[in-house]
């Protein structure tokens, strides 16, 4: 291990310096080296603490140099852009704050379906816009591909609303090497953004070739597999019925979080010779990958906060990155990661 900023870092406030870059020429976006996913800390992760505690994690983070924060109007819905604005307009001109577009809403509640019409796009940018107390939304994401609008009609439309200055930069969610394509052509993309992490690594085949390719930078979300990771789940933790999709996720069964337990046992052996952490490791092979991949772990947690701030100092050897992923190797992941009908979202 080379090291963590040349030794490793005992700081109880870790602070972000480095710098990654999404995209490339007018479009790109300079960000923090790590984001962070303010999904989970009011949607889809269970109980959390009360709001004003989250907009003091927020405010920690950008005061530890976290530039990069996502959110989507689906999450809530609503809510999650609600928390984001409210906690970020003091730094809305230190930061960026991206969102996504895509969902059908229908009197504040998702339907489960698909809405990326012009006329949808255009009206969940200016919602957005207000929600989240912004001029213009840096990156502003197809959140899920929408098989009856043809992708070059998303991509003109953003491309409509940066001629306005009501966005700066157009993203896609999990989407294949063919569709990037076709948007990139209509409308430069700054960011892909897709689940990656060390259970997940689909992305490799395709879409992280043809990013490299076009100049597109890659957004990786739950880097951590929605907390497994960082070694806190086993097949006992419950979840949350009510707010918590991991409770239908098949690879959260009791069954497989008991078989992929191994995944992170290896994580902890290579870690604990190195002072790091199984999350840490995990966040720290994502940012060796690419020099263009901008994971965004999110939490609700200071502690947590810190842990994944500090896997950006962290420096392995080749021989030590192919060490462990030769222990990986050896390990089959159990279970899918989203049920049939989610999987078919994002199987585009």
């Amino acid at each position: 291990m080379k090291s963590l900023e040349g030794k490793h870092d005992c700081s109880p406030q870790p602070i972000l310096n480095k710098r990654r870059t999404l995209g490339t020429g007018k479009h790109a976006l300079e960000v923090s080296t790590l984001g962070f996913g303010v999904m989970g800390m009011n949607y889809n992760r269970g109980p959390h603490p009360e709001r004003k505690a989250l907009i003091a994690l927020l405010h920690q983070a950008v005061e530890r140099g976290v530039t990069l924060f996502d959110t989507a109007e689906v999450y809530g819905p609503f809510i999650n852009e609600e928390l984001a604005g409210e906690a970020l307009h003091p730094y809305r001109n230190k930061i960026a704050i991206t969102t996504k577009f895509g969902h059908e809403i229908i009197n504040g509640k998702h339907t489960g379906g698909l809405n990326s019409r012009p006329e949808h796009i255009r009206q969940v940018a200016e919602e957005s816009l207000k929600r989240l107390r912004i001029d213009a939304i840096e990156l502003f994401y197809q959140h899920r591909f929408d098989p009856n609008v043809p992708i070059e009609d998303v991509a003109g439309a953003v491309k409509d609303l940066i001629q306005e200055g009501k966005v700066k930069r157009f993203g896609l969610c999990e989407v294949n090497a063919q569709t990037i394509r076709r948007a990139h052509a209509i409308q430069p993309v700054t960011a892909v953004q897709s689940e990656y992490h060390l259970m997940w690594r689909e992305q490799e085949k395709e879409v992280l070739p043809v990013l490299e390719e076009l100049g597109i930078g890659f957004v990786p979300y739950s880097p951590l597999n929605r907390g497994f990771l960082g070694g806190t789940l086993n097949e006992y933790t419950k979840f949350d019925s009510g707010n918590d999709n991991r409770n239908t996720l098949p690879r959260f069964t009791s069954e497989a979080m008991r078989a992929n337990l191994s995944i992170v046992e290896v994580l902890n052996k290579f870690g604990r010779t190195r002072g790091v952490t199984s999350g840490q490791l995990a966040l720290a092979w994502l940012l060796a990958r690419k020099p263009w991949i901008v994971p965004i772990p999110g939490t609700t947690k200071l502690a947590h906060l810190e842990e994944n701030l500090k896997a950006a100092d962290m420096t392995l050897f080749a021989e030590e990155w192919h060490e462990l992923e030769h222990d990986l190797s050896k390990i089959t992941i159990v279970g899918d990661r989203y049920n049939a009908t989610e999987q078919k979202k994002v199987a585009q």
